[in-house]
């Protein structure tokens, strides 16, 4: 068996149905077997970049690792996926083929040196210098990615390996490590004791679910901690369906992305605050503002990278471990020790009032306008969210109705372009005829609209909303709220997208009104295939979306933001 087989072979060892790449000379070799290899799907994408974001998206949606490819001349294409993967915490294994071993030093065309460029940023960047090695590293590979803190790791498959000879029989999988967690480290039962009695002598605690929660899938542990305790429940914007959050201790979103004053209230009055597989990093913190007094509060912090343990709140008990694993521990702490249960009957405050629609003049409400998609769209239905209003609208004002990956965004790094691909990957993760919509603005559209032809090539049953604001309006924003007018380099020129979804085969639609919105949204939806959406609303300094900071400044100049709903 050649090495192009075996690692074939291997990947479907561990549970891999699909790889998402694209064709480049150093491939080819590869591809040659991959012909006659049926059992794992190649998914094409139009760039390597996008590559690596569709196994992100399959990857947050699946609980497995996502698998990706790529040739020498576009491995450095994939460098912005591995970044958001490795501080978003996906596992992920990232194949590049390369050049043959003994000529790097030669000039030979597309040639460079892989290993360095992806050291920095995956979890281990591994090289195959033998056939006889890949079985091996493929195993390595897996375990890395999925075990601990997850994250990205890189195999470089040069083109003279993949020809030889593997000369061994192919070892067994390592099953465990297909799907992540990989692992499921605990804290001492002591630790465990300590945090049930704490959170059981708090009056007013706040548990507060980072992504870690999703990608543990510990969502039943955290509505049980939850009612045991009598705690208040919000979610950081990547660990939204933590719990459900028509719970009535769910309060929503916090922090600085996609959180309204009503969520980030109950940080402020929290007696202690337990943060559960979260990294308390500046979106969860407001910048490390939020909770405002934390010579006051006490906190607990659980997480499963121990850097990030007590790294914004340190004077607290600090619990390193899986969050299934340790939640469960805490809960079986509690009935040892018989700590009384408080059940969920803790009574909130209740929520407020929808507010009256801020835009005019020929342009949507981007939070109306969301609250009517979500709201037609199909039960079980899977929101993929590109940064800026596509993610806070939706993260803000769609409560979803029950726990599980049902919204995932990219705010580690927050970069544009990454949800279309995300979301074209989600769609392989899902059960079949399950929806998936990828909300996504203009800014961010130009980066992907090649994807497209991906989406209608490959028919899944993908709903793209399309903000359209004529301008990158975040950072539109930014300027406006950091350094007054006149805006900078954010306004875009007028573009057809109706036109250009109809050019790769999609169907398109268009809404500036209420009325013309709730007339399209039912063609949206009919079918199972790709369509596009395209929603006119104003810029982001126009019609402000729910950020804490930018709403004390809408207040002292008189302007509409969604951030307040008192």
């Amino acid at each position: 068996m050649n090495v192009a087989r075996a690692l074939l072979e291997m990947l479907h060892r561990y549970g891999v149905e699909y790889v998402f790449g694209l064709p480049g000379e150093t491939t080819l070799g590869l591809y040659d077997e991959w012909k006659r290899f049926e059992k794992v799907t190649h998914v094409m994408a139009r760039d390597e970049r996008h590559a690596v974001y569709m196994a992100d998206g399959y990857a947050r949606v699946s609980g497995r690792p996502g698998v990706c490819e790529g040739p020498s001349v576009g491995a450095a294409h994939m460098v912005p996926g591995v970044v958001e993967a490795r501080r978003s915490s996906i596992p992920m294994v990232v194949l590049t083929t390369d050049i043959p071993l003994g000529v790097e030093k030669r000039n030979a065309l597309t040639g460079f040196d892989q290993g360095s460029l992806f050291a920095p940023f995956a979890k281990e960047s591994l090289t195959a210098h033998r056939g006889g090695d890949v079985p091996f590293l493929v195993r390595r590979a897996f375990r890395v990615a999925v075990s601990g803190c997850p994250g990205p790791v890189h195999l470089r498959l040069p083109q003279d390996v993949l020809a030889q000879e593997v000369g061994q029989p192919l070892p067994p999988a390592q099953e465990r490590f297909g799907l992540c967690p990989g692992t499921r480290p605990l804290p001492g039962r002591e630790e465990a004791a300590e945090a049930a009695r704490r959170l059981a002598a708090c009056e007013r605690g706040v548990m507060v679910c980072g992504q870690g929660v999703l990608t543990s899938r510990a969502w039943e542990e955290v509505e049980r901690v939850a009612e045991r305790f009598g705690l208040a429940t919000a979610t950081t914007i990547n660990g939204k369906g933590s719990i459900g959050e028509l719970h009535p201790l769910s309060v929503g979103v916090i922090g600085s992305r996609g959180s309204t004053d009503f969520s980030n209230s109950f940080l402020d009055g929290a007696e202690l605050v337990f943060y559960v597989g979260c990294s308390t990093d500046s979106v969860a913190t407001d910048g490390w503002k939020l909770p405002k007094d934390t010579g006051r509060d006490r906190f607990i912090h659980l997480n499963i990278s121990e850097g990030d343990l007590g790294n914004s709140f340190g004077d607290g008990l600090l619990l390193h471990g899986d969050v299934k694993a340790t939640l469960g521990a805490i809960l079986e702490a509690a009935d040892d020790l018989a700590l009384p249960v408080k059940g969920s009957g803790v009574p909130l405050r209740g929520r407020p009032a929808e507010g009256e629609p801020m835009a005019e003049g020929g342009c949507l409400d981007p939070r109306s306008a969301t609250m009517m998609v979500t709201e037609a769209m199909p039960e079980g239905s899977v929101v993929v969210a590109d940064p800026g209003m596509s993610a806070v609208y939706p993260a803000a004002f769609w409560r979803v109705p029950k726990a599980g990956r049902y919204f995932a965004t990219n705010y580690a790094m927050g970069a544009l372009g990454w949800g279309l691909g995300a979301a074209i990957g989600a769609t392989y993760a899902v059960s079949p005829g399950t929806t998936v919509l990828n909300f996504i603005g203009d800014g961010s559209f130009g980066f992907t609209s090649g994807e497209l032809e991906t989406a209608a090539r490959l028919g899944r049953n993908l709903k793209i909303i399309l903000f359209n604001n004529g301008s990158f309006g975040w950072i539109r924003a930014t300027n406006y709220f950091s350094f007054g007018k006149p805006h900078f380099a954010t306004d875009l020129g007028a573009v057809d997208y109706g036109a250009l979804a109809g050019s790769y085969g999609l169907k398109s639609f268009r809404a500036s009104t209420g009325e013309e919105l709730a007339s399209a949204l039912a063609g949206f939806f009919e079918g199972e295939g790709p369509a596009l959406l395209e929603l006119v609303v104003p810029p982001e300094d126009e019609c402000v979306p729910p950020v804490p900071e930018w709403g004390a400044r809408s207040r002292e100049e008189g302007l509409g933001c969604h951030y307040w709903e008192r």
